[in-house]
């Protein structure tokens, strides 16, 4: 009788164990970094009510972005894309740009200034905040990142929500003021200043933020706190 073949890692020998921890994620997150750029719901159709005028914030916001991303990638910073789902459940992320890149969608700007590279992650998430129901968190753990860059639509509800649940987390954010859009300047406003005041969160324009200091304060930041938990 032939024996059965073991699944792979499966242990052979009584008393052999599994090893308690996958260091690597299965080889999925090549990167480590202590600070990790966020792109909310910037693939998007803009088809709901109150698109139209989230359009209009949304095209400067975009030029922002496109430029603070080409940085954070020269600096070493990964970007992680953090989108809805928009009802398409049986979608994954691709299939989402090829809706968004549609000639009809009034978001289609937003899928050709933000398509995502091929070394980009992303997460689907099911309602406002990036961490609800997601592996955001699982992400970020194997990436080591403690800062979190949040950019993104709309930024007085997911991307308010989002780094609500970022702070929860004791990560450190920053949330650059010309690459966040809501539906109103004044509820963008509002939602910023309760993110510094509230949230701790450094609300700095992206032309005014220095990435490879941020970088290096993030990542001698990462070192003492663990100095201080190993003392």
């Amino acid at each position: 009788m032939r024996a059965r073949s073991r699944p792979h890692g499966y242990r052979k020998e009584r008393g052999e164990r599994m090893p308690a921890k996958n260091e690597d994620l299965h080889g999925m997150v090549p990167d480590k970094a202590d600070v990790a750029l966020v792109l909310l719901d910037v693939i998007n159709d803009l088809e709901f009510e109150g698109g139209e005028e989230l359009a209009k914030s949304a095209g400067p916001m975009a030029e922002r972005i496109a430029d603070l991303k080409r940085r954070a990638k020269a600096a070493g910073v990964p970007v992680v894309y953090v989108n809805d789902n928009y009802g398409r459940w049986q979608s994954d992320f691709h299939k989402l740009i090829e809706h968004t890149r549609e000639a009809e969608c009034r978001g289609r700007f937003l899928a050709e200034m933000l398509a995502p590279d091929e070394d980009d992650y992303f997460v689907l998430k099911p309602k406002h905040s990036g961490f609800y129901s997601t592996n955001l968190d699982i992400l970020l753990h194997y990436l080591e990142a403690r800062t979190l860059i949040i950019t993104g639509l709309a930024g007085n509800i997911c991307v308010l929500f989002t780094a609500n649940d970022a702070f929860m987390r004791d990560f450190h954010l920053v949330v650059p003021s010309d690459c966040v859009a809501s539906n109103s300047p004044e509820d963008n406003e509002h939602a910023l200043r309760q993110m510094e005041k509230f949230l701790h969160a450094d609300i700095t324009p992206s032309t005014e933020l220095d990435l490879q200091a941020l970088v290096r304060c993030s990542g001698e930041l990462q070192g003492n706190t663990a100095s201080s938990r190993s003392s």
